[in-house]
């Protein structure tokens, strides 16, 4: 089991319980899934480029990504209905938890000039959006072979109702939010 889940049941979760005095164990917010995904942007028509970063975005996750085609036409940015965009992975169980792991371990303290995560990434119903600038942050990525940088986004869905009961949960898993 990863140690992350294991800390989440055995601490974060009575934690929870208890400062929002709930006491159905079904009610205390919990992870549902991860989603990181890419833009390619001018990358896309390139598929040589999409496939480094289909690669890269595997790396990282664990777990193959799918490819986002545009639901519309925009004329301005050249984009037709159906043209590849970009690359999603969604993340749950046993992968969510060991990515969760490895983002705020190893991936987060490696971003330069890093004062904290904002608060503004909350939506409003509990969950976390957060972007990273470039994959190089992943120790999985070797940055003498990166072939362009490319930055992600990172949603964290969760069961919280409230903003701040989400802030809680990840704050306990270890999110370094500022203060």
């Amino acid at each position: 089991m990863v140690r992350l889940l294991e800390r989440y049941n055995d601490e974060i979760a009575p934690e929870l319980a208890r400062q929002f005095e709930l006491r159905n164990r079904l009610a205390v917010p919990r992870l549902t899934k991860i989603v990181v995904s890419m833009g390619l942007g001018r990358f896309a028509k390139e598929q040589a480029q999409m496939d480094a970063a289909a690669a890269e975005l595997a790396k990282i996750t664990g777990q193959r990504p799918v490819v986002t085609r545009a639901r519309r036409s925009v004329a301005n940015f050249k984009l037709r209905t159906g043209m590849k965009i970009g690359l999603k992975v969604t993340l749950r169980g046993q992968r969510m938890y060991e990515f969760l792991d490895r983002l705020i371990a190893l991936a987060i303290p490696r971003v330069k000039d890093f004062r904290g995560l904002p608060l503004s990434g909350f939506d409003g119903r509990g969950n976390y959006n957060m972007g990273l600038v470039e994959q190089t942050v992943f120790p999985e990525i070797d940055a003498a072979k990166v072939q362009f940088t490319q930055g992600m986004n990172i949603a964290i869905v969760t069961t919280a109702k409230t903003d701040e009961q989400a802030r809680q949960l990840l704050t306990l898993l270890g999110m370094p939010f500022r203060s």
